[in-house]
């Protein structure tokens, strides 16, 4: 999370007919451009903008224009400290390690900006303790919008200071307040001004340590909110106690896209509850109920109104312990939902035996775009049965199937797949127990022009490789021209000596325009391959990370 600060020279010192205000609130593209022409003015004529707000009742009058520059000088220098700078509507504060003087020095710079929409000072700890100063200020900022406290300890007196400031901004359409324990069992300080006819769109409150009361207040104000469209609890154990005031809330937020779950100690009995409030939520594009793995076990009976959401695009249920008997009821669920793109089931082992007709069915799945099934102990059967659907997922960018042993020696199964998907990205094969023969059958696919569009490729914990396969494989990777990513890394108990394939690498890597990232990790270079690197890394013209030898 950390973020080194940087200085910025003023721009625009040589003209000195421009007021500081424009470079002060410079924007980035034409539309800013064009606004920033609007601002411009002479020393002795003061825009429209600087007299409204020099005149504004709380902002403190300037007796003359050389106060005024003065002010803007430092507001100015303040963010090029930060290596910031204020674009018209938006001040974007996240990480910059803001400390006490930095608190202040920032409340003063509100009052010249009456237009702000997007205010961000996430992970910054020292807000925690002053957020009434910024508060007391928020009526100088009515027009915003977008307001992201993520991260900044706030303390219990913060709380509830934000929620006597939120009546002062009206139009506030998004609220981020997650990552702040005190906001759990004060949820109804904040919140109480919120009122039918709220303009809010988003809510995120990951792991604010809710209480289930502050679940129980959330469920009675969804009915008000008629705008929502984002609600992310995710990671608050305590309010799976309030699920039913949720879930009879929920049933209010018809405009509801987007609703994630993730790690909220849901249990069987929560699929049941949730599964009455999905019928009255048609446009939810995407659903999080994963890492909750007392979840298994609930989708046997209940998961008929799943099918309602036809317009669901994304749906994870990841670690959340699927039982034989749920994989076979979503069987006759998830092929149904034609709109999905990406679906995410990893990580639940017990599907390995029970998921080849949920598999093969993924075939009636045309838009799906992204497909994680790694750590799902799949079988020889089931894997064939995906292989066979793959075929026809031709929009896929996103394959993951890491930790899925069976993939060893049948990749082969594949190559269909492999050769068809022009859409691909993203290739995820680590620890699948690939064999020499697998590597050649991709180095193949590779020459032949398939994979085109790869950017990120993971062959990582494959052991069993032998030197003859990394070094066919090596010789052909230059032809993934887009290719950013690659991971050849061994496990970490074994470590092993780079064989002459390296130096096809390095060779590969000249030819790879796109390549940042290559990860070796527990290869061990001898000292002539050292070497080599040492001369690439001195005659290479761009930054190329090499992660070798268990060092860096």
């Amino acid at each position: 999370m950390s973020q080194t600060r940087k200085k910025t020279s003023s721009e625009g010192e040589t003209k000195p007919q421009t007021s500081i205000v424009n470079k002060f609130l410079r924007g980035s593209n034409a539309e800013s451009r064009k606004e920033d022409n609007d601002l411009k003015t002479t020393d002795s004529q003061p825009s429209d903008w600087i007299q409204k707000t020099a005149t504004s009742e709380t902002a403190k009058p300037l007796s003359s224009e050389m106060e005024w520059r003065s002010s803007m000088e430092k507001n100015e220098h303040f963010l090029q400290k930060l290596g910031k700078k204020a674009v018209n509507k938006c001040l974007d504060l996240n990480n910059c390690g803001l400390t006490t003087a930095d608190m202040k020095e920032m409340v003063a710079l509100l009052p010249f900006l009456p237009d702000l929409e997007e205010l961000d000072i996430s992970w910054n700890g020292f807000v925690g303790g002053t957020l009434l100063s910024i508060t007391q200020q928020m009526h100088l900022v009515s027009k915003l919008k977008i307001l992201r406290l993520g991260s900044c300890r706030l303390t219990t007196d913060d709380v509830q200071a934000l929620g006597e400031a939120l009546e002062m901004i009206p139009e506030l359409e998004e609220l981020n307040l997650s990552w702040n324990s005190k906001v759990g069992g004060n949820l109804p300080l904040i919140l109480q001004k919120f009122q039918k006819g709220s303009k809010i769109q988003m809510i995120e409150l990951v792991d604010c340590s809710l209480t289930s009361e502050d679940g129980t207040f959330l469920g009675q104000l969804l009915p008000m909110l008629q705008s929502l469209e984002v609600l992310d609890l995710s990671i608050n154990r305590d309010i799976v106690g309030s699920l039913n005031s949720i879930a009879q809330g929920l049933k209010s937020t018809s405009n509801l896209k987007v609703l994630k779950l993730h790690s909220c100690g849901l249990s069987q009995k929560s699929v049941k509850i949730l599964d009455a409030a999905f019928r009255y939520l048609g446009e939810l594009r995407k659903l999080d109920l994963s890492c909750n793995k007392d979840l298994g076990g609930g989708f046997e009976d209940s998961p008929a109104q799943l099918v309602m959401l036809k317009h669901l695009q994304v749906l994870d249920l990841h670690q959340c312990s699927l039982t034989a008997d749920d994989v076979m009821s979503l069987t006759q669920v998830i092929p149904l939902l034609s709109n999905l793109q990406e679906l995410d089931l990893s990580a639940n082992k017990k599907m390995g035996s029970s998921s080849e007709n949920l598999l093969s069915r993924l075939r009636f799945l045309p838009a799906l775009k992204s497909l994680v099934i790694n750590n799902c102990a799949l079988e020889s059967e089931t894997f064939t049965a995906l292989a066979e659907a793959s075929v026809h997922l031709s929009a896929l960018e996103v394959f993951n199937l890491s930790w899925n042993k069976c993939v060893g020696g049948n990749l082969k199964l594949l190559l269909e797949t492999l050769k068809l998907s022009m859409s691909l990205q993203v290739l995820r094969l680590s620890s699948c127990s690939l064999v020499t023969e697998d590597v050649a059958l991709l180095a193949s696919v590779i020459q032949t022009g398939h994979l085109a569009k790869l950017q990120k490729l993971d062959l990582s914990y494959n052991d069993s490789i032998c030197d003859a396969g990394w070094t066919t494989f090596c010789q052909n990777v230059r032809f993934l021209k887009e290719l950013i990513e690659l991971d050849i890394s061994l496990r970490p108990s074994n470590f092993r000596d780079c064989g002459q394939w390296f130096r096809h690498l390095l060779y590969a890597v000249t030819k790879l325009p796109q390549i940042t990232e290559i990860g070796m990790k527990r290869w061990i270079l001898p000292a002539s391959q050292e070497e080599e690197l040492e001369c690439f890394d001195q005659d290479k013209k761009r930054s190329i990370h090499f992660d070798h030898g268990g060092f860096q």
